[in-house]
């Protein structure tokens, strides 16, 4: 049993099949309880982006499995996804969790998006109970290490997009976005990345300008805004404080003149913009106007490029905290695997020393003296508990198991002499002829009388 994530992203696969392996919300709690149908899936979560699709699992399954569900479930060539997949077993999948949560797997290396992104699909897979114990604990300890790479590094501070970039500028020249207007020239895919983050900036209103006014209409409605046609801007450009212009046009379509008139009825009220477009929507001479503030695409670029080397930098000292927070996590487990052998023992030795007692108990109710019961409780009771013990570290000697034996001698904190090394002996010191004598009999050699001889 263990962790395992399996999935492609912007990396490894093209577009299209990111797209045909893509989960829809609708799709997601039905595919999870499928997937829980696998023999080998104790848990599962699905995370499913626009730049990925991930399989985050519990259980003894393996890659190829997870592989040939995904293709089964979306009618895909499973050779064909196997081709552009990627797999994570143990620590590493606990790891790539951790970086895919802090934004540093993302094409925009730091972009915050995706952890509130991993938030839901945690909490979809709660709703299809498609997580237990494991899942549940991994997700927890990511999104903590998540928070201390955010509140600890820059890693997500500083703008790294052309449009967030031009936002964040707006920002320095008009404190509180709730008060301003904002002309959006253009409806291809940057103005509408723009139009998203003045609107989770909180800009007050939002003008969309195109070439054809049913594609300004759809997104003036995303924003809470109106839709005009690039004819109208005349007409509308002096209730803009900011204007950010990104078409393919290849002649200009905002003027000194038709900006200086907007400034008059103004009253010469700052506008800020910025011209994203190549070749540019606003002419170059607008610039020289005292009461603008123009900014060309190149200028957005050397802003972005100085950010992206901040968040690099930020980048390695967020792994340093992934590392920290994916070891205390593999501790945090580790200690809990051992919670049901610690629950067992401690259940096994009060059977025993419940048994103990209420044998003592019936020997003092029979008329047995108290101190004889007290002292046969005690022996029976660490006989009993060290008895298995005993067993196995005999067991583990005469197999010659020096591993366990040294692992006994810590469990139980034994200090022992080493009786395997002989003690030495001394040899005694060599005695004369004279020190033996002493040592015999202490009588002085002049008091020594000779015997008497019997005369014949």
């Amino acid at each position: 049993m263990g962790f395992l994530a399996v999935g492609i992203n912007h990396q490894t696969a093209p577009v299209g099949l990111r797209e045909q392996i893509a989960f829809s919300p609708e799709q997601l709690i039905p595919a999870l309880q499928d997937a829980l149908q696998l023999e080998t899936v104790s848990e599962i979560a699905i995370l499913s982006t626009c730049n990925r699709t991930e399989l985050y699992c519990f259980g003894d399954v393996k890659p190829e499995r997870l592989y040939l569900w995904l293709s089964d479930f979306h009618q895909i060539n499973s050779h064909t996804l196997a081709q552009y997949a990627y797999a994570h077993t143990e620590e590493a999948a606990i790891q790539h969790i951790m970086r895919v949560a802090c934004g540093l797997d993302s094409l925009v290396l730091g972009e915050p998006q995706i952890l509130g992104q991993m938030k839901s699909a945690y909490a979809v897979a709660r709703e299809a109970g498609a997580t237990g114990t494991h899942l549940s604990r991994l997700f927890q300890g990511t999104f903590t290490t998540a928070k201390q790479v955010r509140t600890h590094t820059a890693i997500g501070e500083n703008p790294v997009s052309v449009a967030y970039a031009a936002v964040t500028l707006s920002r320095q020249i008009f404190a509180d976005l709730s008060d301003n207007t904002a002309l959006l020239i253009g409806a291809g895919e940057t103005i509408e990345l723009v139009a998203r983050h003045l609107k989770e900036q909180g800009i007050g209103n939002v003008i969309v300008a195109n070439r054809t006014l049913e594609r300004a209409l759809k997104l003036a409605e995303s924003v809470n805004g109106h839709a005009i046609l690039l004819s109208d801007i005349p007409e509308e450009l002096h209730k803009a404080d900011i204007v950010i212009a990104s078409t393919a046009s290849q002649l200009p379509i905002l003027g000194k003149g038709a900006v200086e008139r907007a400034l008059k009825k103004r009253r010469h009220a700052p506008i800020f913009m910025v011209d994203i477009a190549v070749p540019r929507d606003i002419e170059p001479e607008v610039g020289d106007l005292a009461d603008v503030y123009l900014y060309t695409v190149d200028d957005l670029r050397e802003v972005v490029e100085d950010n992206l080397r901040s968040r690099q930098e930020a980048a390695q000292a967020a792994e340093e905290i992934i590392a920290a927070g994916c070891d205390a996590f593999l501790k945090r487990i580790r200690a809990m695997d051992v919670v049901d052998i610690l629950k067992s023992y401690r259940e096994q030795a009060e059977i025993i020393r419940d048994h103990e007692i209420n044998k003592a108990l019936r020997l003092i109710q029979s008329g047995r003296p108290a101190d004889q019961v007290l002292t046969q409780l005690a022996r029976g009771l660490t006989n009993k508990l060290i008895h298995t013990p005993c067993v196995q570290l005999r067991k583990a000697g005469s197999e010659g198991d020096t591993a366990s034996i040294a692992l006994a001698r810590d469990f139980f904190d034994l200090q022992i002499a080493d009786t395997l090394e002989p003690t030495p002996i001394k040899p005694a010191p060599l005695q004369s002829r004279q020190a033996t004598v002493w040592a015999v009999d202490p009588t002085p050699l002049s008091d020594v009388r000779p015997p008497k001889v019997k005369n014949h």
